[in-house]
This record gives structure tokens, sequence and C-alpha cells, in this order.
């Protein structure tokens, strides 16, 4: 077997050089304007696959953004890794609060500052350089296939399609992602269990117009006053969720799996530090680690209405808005969790405001089992790459891919990711550590090569 960390050492700069070629691309797949942006950002994920050498490279074109289609099958007889990932980032808002414009790459304190460096161009770009030096060096154990999409951050909503109707030329033995983190650079992790995802904004209406609040003012529904009050009472005093039959379908943890949440590392002291809070919030009854991946929640990911630009304007506002994510656990149907959501929120509006309740996207919770073969794979790959066995670790994000690769597939998937939750993925100043970047490139073909000799076995 090749001695991937001196081939990384080799070609690093070059590899830094090229991601950083596809962090310029402002692939912003929720806002129009950047449409060319991420049709150019999917031509350049072929031409990297191309390059690397892969085969019947195509940029496979759905109703919403294209999804890059590559491959290299060396022998029908081995195992087959389908290696997905998506091109697409989040909005870089606020642009003020980065300390570097977020298209513009730069390095500092050993960290690539970047919107999209971990989330997931620099988790997907690893998979591309690895699968270079493996063919570069003659051993490729797998028959690889690519799959990167650009929708991702949007709900991927043509990827059920897509996998639908291209099932033959997408049969694998196991999916393989780094669209996840690990707990630490030192204590390495993978990801053995998501959560779901309902996304949901409301819209509140109060008069047919805005209003000069001291002539209106106290007499009049305001709406954004009424949202405020309407969204607070969707939690009670032990931030315990308040929509009826919210919890119905969650499976309460056992003791045994509440002790092997509980035996990976966590810090809650360093948490609260580095976020600079001064204390920890949740649902009462749990720890903090268990709320933020075993837990549903309800959070408020944007507000708005009224008068909010420079200066005062005395104005009763006619509608206010809000963003609302909920988060779910396995058991859980996003789509029956935003039906009782849209029925709850409408029951407690007030007769004086309208409500309308407009489904986002969503996605199924996921589990991935640590005695798959999949799963002992990636965790030989990573301690022979890290020196230690991995922990196992649930996580608090979504990816509803994983569900429909189940469901549509019949395919497990092996979540091996090399970010930190430090990461500030879909925030300002979002940043990937060099480190973390050039690791996963030396630990991915491991898992190739080990998922072929486990495989071989079984």
């Amino acid at each position: 077997m090749s001695n991937y960390k001196e081939l990384v050492d080799q070609h690093k700069d070059r590899f830094i050089n090229e991601l950083f070629e596809l962090l310029r691309i402002p692939s912003v797949s929720a806002d129009p304007k950047y449409k060319e942006d991420v049709l150019r950002m999917a031509a350049a994920v072929a031409a990297s696959l191309k390059q690397a050498g892969a085969e019947n490279v195509e940029v496979c074109p759905t109703p919403g953004y294209p999804i890059v289609y590559g491959e290299k099958i060396v022998d029908a007889s081995l195992p087959t890794v389908l290696v997905y990932g998506h091109y697409d980032v989040q909005p870089a808002d606020p642009i003020d609060l980065w300390s570097s414009p977020p298209f513009e790459p730069v390095i500092k304190d050993g960290k690539i500052y970047a919107r999209g460096s971990c989330d997931d161009k620099g988790q997907m770009f690893m998979h591309v350089k690895a699968f270079e030096l493996m063919m570069q060096s003659g051993a490729l154990p797998c028959n690889i296939k690519f799959m990167i999409e650009g929708e991702e951050e949007v709900g991927s909503s043509n990827l059920d399609a897509f996998l639908a109707a291209n099932r033959e030329r997408l049969k694998a033995d196991c999916v393989l992602v780094s669209d996840t983190s690990m707990i630490a650079n030192d204590i390495p992790s993978i990801t053995t269990g998501l959560r779901g995802l309902s996304y949901v904004e409301v819209e509140v209406t109060g008069p047919n117009r805005d209003l000069h609040s001291g002539v209106y003012g106290g007499g009049v529904a305001n709406p954004v006053n009424v949202l405020c009050e309407m969204i607070a009472s969707l939690k009670d005093g032990n931030k315990k969720i308040t929509i009826p039959g919210f919890y119905a379908d969650v499976i309460e943890l056992g003791a045994d799996e509440r002790r092997l949440i509980a035996a990976a590392p966590f810090d809650e002291k360093e948490y609260m530090r580095e976020l600079n809070i001064g204390a920890v919030e949740g649902e009462t009854g749990y720890t903090t680690v268990e709320r933020t991946s075993v837990r549903p929640t309800l959070d408020v990911n944007g507000i708005w209405g009224g008068y909010t630009g420079e200066g005062a304007k005395t104005v009763l506002p006619s509608k206010a808005y809000a963003k609302i994510s909920m988060r779910l656990v396995p058991n859980q149907d996003p789509d029956k969790i935003t039906e009782l959501f849209k029925t709850h929120f409408e029951s407690i509006a007030p007769a004086s405001v309208k409500v309308e309740v407009r489904p986002h996207h969503g996605g199924h919770p996921a589990v991935t089992p640590v005695d798959s073969v999949e799963y002992q794979a990636a965790a030989l790959a990573m301690e022979q790459t890290f020196g230690k066995k991995p922990v196992p670790a649930r996580g608090g994000g979504s990816i509803p891919i994983v569900a429909s690769f189940e469901r549509i597939l019949g395919l497990k998937t092996v979540l091996m990711g090399f970010g930190l939750d430090t990461d500030d993925i879909h925030s300002p100043n979002e940043h990937y550590g060099v480190f973390n970047f050039l690791k996963g490139i030396e630990t991915i073909p491991y898992f190739h090569a080990h998922y072929a000799a486990l495989k071989k076995r079984s």
C-alpha cells in the first residue's frame, strides 16, 4: 500500500491552490443572482474529476442545478463506493462580519478562511485528490463513482428523482460522505447518526398597510409583536416544544445509550468559552451533547418586519416574517412535523392577524450501525492515520440525502467527516484547517483499501 502521507506532503501546495480556485467561485444556490457562478462551479468540479482520472464524467441537468457524475470502474468483481458531496454553498451574509472577503480564500493560523472551505468544497475536494493519488499510484482497490450535487444547501429537491432515474448507473455497495465533523483533531470521530429537518417560513399580516405608530399604536395589532409572542409560546419553561404531537414518535434513549454519549470527550467550560457565552441552555433533563445530537429542536433562523434601516421611523408594520427550523430525531417524519407545526401555528394566531405557513424543505433522520463493514473500514482508516481509534458520535446536523440513499438505492452511508464544530460553517468566517484538509486526503485511500479487504472476507 502506498505511503499516502508522503504523497500528500509532495503535492500539498498544489492541492491547496486548486482548492482555492474552487473557493473563489461564489456558488450560492439559494440566491438566483449567483446562477452563472453555480453552473461555473459544476463545470469546475467536472474538470477536476477528469483531471484526476475519472471516466464518463458528465454534468447532468436537473430542473434545478446540475449533478456532476464521474466514475472509475477497475474491476466488476471489486466493491463499488459511491462518493457523495456538494459544490453549492450557503450565502455569505452578513458580509461585514467576515474578517476577510468570503470568496477570496486566505490561510490564517493554519486555517483556510472562505465560504465553503469546510462545507462542503474542502471536504468534497479531499475525495477528488485522494482518488487522484490512488490513480497515480496504481492502487485503486475499489470501483469509485462520484455524485456531486449543487442544491444541498437548499434542500436537494431534485436529488431523489435523479437517484430513482439513475439506479443502475449509481449501483454501488455503500456511500461515502465527508460533510460532517470530528470531535477534535486529536480525538477523531465518525458520525453515526444525523438529525432530520423541517424548515418553514411564516408570515403574519395585520393591517392592510404600514401605519403611524403614534396614531394607531395601542389600537391595532402589531404583527411583529404578535409573531414574537407566538414564537415564544412554542416552548415551555423547560424548553420543551409545545406543538401537540411533536414528540409522539420520539424514542427515548436508554441508560446504556446515554452512557455511551456521555463517554465521548466534551468540555462544557471550553464550549462556553469558545462561544463567549455565560451559560448553556436547552431542554431540561438532558446534557448539552444530548440536546445537540439526539433530541429534537425548534429554532428561529431569521426574523424581520417593519423598518430596519438607519435612523428612526415610527411605523407599525403590516407584516412580519420568520424562518424556523426543527431538527428531528429517528422515527420523526419531516412531513408530519411540518403539518403539525402548520396546524398549531395557525391555531394560536389571534383574530387580529392572518397567518401563512410556507414549508421550505426537510429531510429524514438517519443512523449508521457501528458494526457495519462501512463503519469498520472508516474506523481502521482513521486509526491508521490519526494513531488512535475514532469515537462513534451522533451528529446534530442534517444531510437529508443519507435517508434517500437507503430508501431509493438501498445503500448504507458512512459519514467520515474531517471538519470541526468550531469551523463556523453557515456563519461568517467559515474556515477549514489545513491539517484537516490534508489529513482527509491521506485517510480516504485507506478507507477504500480496508473496505475492499473487509468486503472480500465478508
